[in-house]
């Protein structure tokens, strides 16, 4: 089988794929990075959020290639919780404002270097952990002062495939974008 690729490949820095080839574990805000960061509301006062399939696999796929995938949340929201349960992501860290502190804690437990750390975020909450993490991520509609602080800055936008880019970025840095797509790629029986 040949080898794949992603197409962003030749976008990607010598730099960048060498910090992504140190991530062992993966943090993500969810408004404006899982989901499009709007707020929407039924006319009973649900709150409804998006969520983009595609981030959903790639994270999957993270997580089989053992890379660890958490969840760091300004806000509260029962959404939030039953899409990471769906997706089998037990870290999930909901209500913490102070971002770095959250993500301080999380590596702690599991004995982790920053350099070995990924966060991706787009909004001021989420600068300290970016700037923490050994490798920095945003969204191209993420707020100005954030993009200048990432180490790299997805061409999908927060809500629209941008989480599963990142997950492209880790796979291939790691050398593990071949096996994640392999078995859709095997020849039928």
């Amino acid at each position: 089988m040949a080898a794949h690729t992603s197409p962003l490949q030749d976008a990607w820095s010598e730099t960048l794929l060498t910090k992504a080839a140190r991530i062992r574990l993966i943090a993500l805000d969810v408004d404006g990075i899982m989901s499009d960061g709007k707020l929407y509301f039924s006319a009973r006062g649900d709150e409804l959020k998006a969520f983009n399939i595609l981030d959903g696999l790639g994270l999957k796929q993270l997580m089989a290639a053992g890379i660890t995938v958490a969840v760091i949340t300004g806000r509260q929201s029962p959404l939030t919780e039953k899409r990471m349960r769906d997706l089998g992501i037990p870290q999930l860290m909901q209500g913490r404002e102070d971002k770095r502190v959250a993500l301080q804690e999380l590596v702690s437990t599991m004995n982790l270097s920053p350099e070995a750390i990924a966060y991706m975020g787009d909004d001021l909450p989420d600068l300290p952990a970016i700037r923490y993490a050994g490798l920095g991520i945003t969204v191209p509609n993420g707020y100005w002062l954030v993009r200048e602080h990432a180490d790299y800055c997805t061409q999908a936008a927060g809500g629209n495939g941008a989480v599963r880019e990142a997950c492209d970025l880790l796979l291939t840095a790691q050398d593990r974008l071949d096996n994640a797509l392999s078995k859709y790629l095997e020849p039928d029986a």
